[in-house]
């Protein structure tokens, strides 16, 4: 079996030397000395200046909701994970959707400022497979409207804009550290800004408000994360220039290998220090899609329609937004890992021109 992702491990004792002195100190939780190392090392190699690390991406996208204290519309983008939107819904918001740029795949910040309206409180948009949106643009909007900003970057670890982390950008920017990310805490997220108060704010929301032992600062959650998990990040940091290589060095060969197959690839050119998160294709119909997928599916191999459905076709959302339903139909990411061999990614090569060269054969009655 070739799944479509594997988390990257290190060697097991570079994890277990954590491990000792977690057992060493018995500080599992509740901002140990692991978290506020990691907290460091990657204000560090991301060149930010303020971050939290938290127990998971969606809730980094709560908190930044919260901490904006948003309420009505948020404007947002359908062709993106599910917890972009379900955060906006969770926290009492609804989501207002705008379609998406045909190349790059993020939100069109051409159609932002039609869609706004007495109730609109921010803007979500999302760092499409790591590709970056139009920040400058977007940044515009926003002022000109008095809204606020903020990035889902669950992709975009590592990626900058003019010389500057990708995280520096929008009120508050988020992160996913996921086991199925390029850097990973098993399971972790980050949120980012350059506001100290606006930090100091989501401090209080991830510990349940507290404000020393007995006094209580507003209305928290629990969204701290362990020793545990700090810990597999630290060890993971120093592999990210091995990891990066690789994956693109593995992108790299699936273009080669797919220089033949009739599909398109969405527009990740001169972006800054990309991460290569992963290999989507983009198919002319669904139809051919569907027929790959079973194809891959018979050979033990992996491959996920991400994203679909479209997030405007949820049971608990609406919007019209054309071009990403389109786009969702026809998406496909191809695995991609650490330790996927070159032969691999020749076979599974292989099969995708297997379909396209042997067409379903039209029986007419």
């Amino acid at each position: 079996m070739i799944p479509v992702t594997k988390p990257f491990l290190p060697p097991k004792a570079e994890y277990d030397k954590y491990l000792e002195g977690i057992w060493e100190r018995n500080w599992l939780t509740n901002n140990g000395p692991l978290v506020n190392e990691l907290e460091l090392r990657l204000k560090e190699y991301l060149d930010v200046n303020h971050l939290l690390f938290v127990s998971n991406g969606t809730i980094a996208l709560q908190i930044a909701i919260k901490a904006l204290e948003l309420q009505g519309e948020i404007i947002t983008t359908p062709f993106s994970y599910v917890a972009t939107t379900s955060s906006i819904v969770w926290e009492g918001c609804t989501p207002v959707y705008v379609d998406i740029l045909p190349d790059q795949l993020t939100i069109d910040p051409a159609k932002i400022e039609a869609a706004i309206t007495p109730l609109t409180s921010a803007i979500l948009a999302t760092h499409v497979y790591g590709i970056p949106c139009d920040v400058e643009a977007i940044a515009e909007i926003a002022k000109k409207h008095k809204l606020k900003v903020i990035y889902d970057g669950a992709h975009a670890f590592g990626v900058k804009v003019k010389g500057k982390s990708i995280f520096d950008y929008g009120d508050i920017s988020t992160c996913s550290f996921h086991a199925t990310k390029v850097f990973h805490t098993i399971e972790g997220g980050g949120v980012f800004t350059k506001d100290p108060e606006l930090l100091k704010k989501m401090a209080y929301l991830r510990n349940f408000g507290h404000d020393g032992f007995e006094n209580f600062n507003g209305v928290g959650i629990n969204a701290k994360n362990s020793e545990f998990h700090a810990a597999m990040g630290l060890v993971n940091i120093p592999y990210l220039p091995q990891i990066l290589a690789k994956r693109e060095e593995q992108c790299q060969l699936y273009r080669e290998l797919l220089s033949d197959l009739n599909v398109s690839f969405p527009d990740n050119g001169n972006i800054e220090a990309y991460s290569h998160s992963y290999f989507p294709i983009l198919f002319k119909n669904e139809d051919i899609l569907l027929r790959t997928m079973k194809v891959l599916s018979e050979h033990g191999i992996g491959a996920r329609r991400y994203f679909y459905p479209g997030l405007n076709t949820l049971d608990y959302t609406s919007g019209f937004t054309p071009l990403s339903d389109q786009t969702a139909a026809r998406v496909l990411c191809l695995p991609l890992y650490h330790t996927l061999s070159a032969e691999e990614q020749r076979m599974i090569s292989r099969l995708l021109l297997r379909v396209q060269n042997n067409p379903p054969v039209s029986v007419k009655g």
